[in-house]
């Protein structure tokens, strides 16, 4: 098989194009779960979510991709807030699979209310007009708004990994998981950060479907099939592990890039073979603490 340097980069940047929307999806999911002990399936919903406002602010108040870039996560999260608040607030101490059924029945609910609306064909959204087109590196063409995604998502993963493990509110996050009574002695509103942290989780999950909108067509089912990789995602890179969902994102997006090159067939299952291997490996994942 003869395949050019160009074709390999392009391959690279294909993948690392995906690997970005699975690290930040994935990144959410961690910061979900490795917070709250909740297995969130409604995140592919809140993807899309992301996606769709950002259509239809365009189609409907001329709203441009900037805006959407901001807003979209803030009215996404608010929606967090609310479905924390009315349902998830009272299965934290059951088993986790009462809340996977729950927020799977939440995606049903989501994605049947807009396909009713709008259909499941693509919705088509430009890229903004200040990152069309592409640069001639010399040894390869790059397009622009695939490089903005690839850079936007490291640097948001980046930062919230940051908050996350490095500042005392991230200790406060972290503590507040393991001993409420004890930070609550300390002063600090545990409820309100629980429901804020969720909140922060699904305004992740839309901040990746704004930028996914001009990269894949917007549809009330996007989230779906993308959602399946994701969740293989934070296995392989450890439940409630954030650098394992930001390295794994971002890893086994290049990996399924390379596998479209060479053995275009295992392309879709590479990932879920990766995730078997490493269960029978290291259970708790690359990053994950053994318990």
């Amino acid at each position: 098989m003869n395949i050019s340097i160009q074709g390999l980069l392009s391959q690279l940047l294909l993948g690392l194009v995906n690997g970005s929307f699975y690290a930040i999806l994935s990144l959410g999911l961690a910061v979900i779960f490795g917070l709250l002990n909740v297995i969130n399936f409604a995140h592919g919903a809140l993807f899309m979510l992301g996606a769709i406002f950002t259509w239809m602010a365009a189609e409907y108040f001329g709203i441009n991709y900037w805006f959407m870039l901001l807003l979209a996560p803030i009215v996404v999260g608010i929606v967090g807030v609310l479905i924390e608040r009315l349902l998830l607030r009272w299965i934290y101490k059951l088993d986790h699979l009462y809340g996977l059924l729950l927020t799977l029945g939440l995606t049903l609910l989501i994605e049947g209310v807009f396909r009713s609306v709008y259909g499941s064909s693509g919705l088509p959204y430009d890229a903004p007009d200040a990152l069309a087109g592409a640069t001639d590196l010399g040894f390869m063409v790059l397009p622009n708004y695939r490089a903005w995604v690839v850079l936007a998502s490291l640097v948001i993963c980046f930062a919230t990994w940051y908050v996350i493990e490095k500042t005392r509110l991230g200790a406060y996050l972290r503590a507040g998981t393991e001993n409420p009574r004890l930070v609550e002695a300390f002063g600090v509103n545990v409820p309100l950060m629980i429901t804020l942290t969720y909140a922060f989780g699904c305004a992740l999950a839309a901040f990746a479907g704004v930028l996914a909108a001009p990269v894949i067509q917007v549809s009330p089912l996007m989230g779906q099939n993308l959602i399946i990789v994701v969740f293989a995602v934070v296995v392989i890179g450890g439940m409630g592990s954030i650098m394992g969902a930001i390295l794994t994102g971002l890893g086994l997006g290049v990996v399924e890039g390379f596998t479209k090159v060479f053995y275009p067939e295992a392309s879709s299952t590479v990932v879920f073979v990766i995730m078997v291997i490493v269960l029978l490996i290291r259970p708790a994942g690359l990053f994950g603490k053994e318990k």
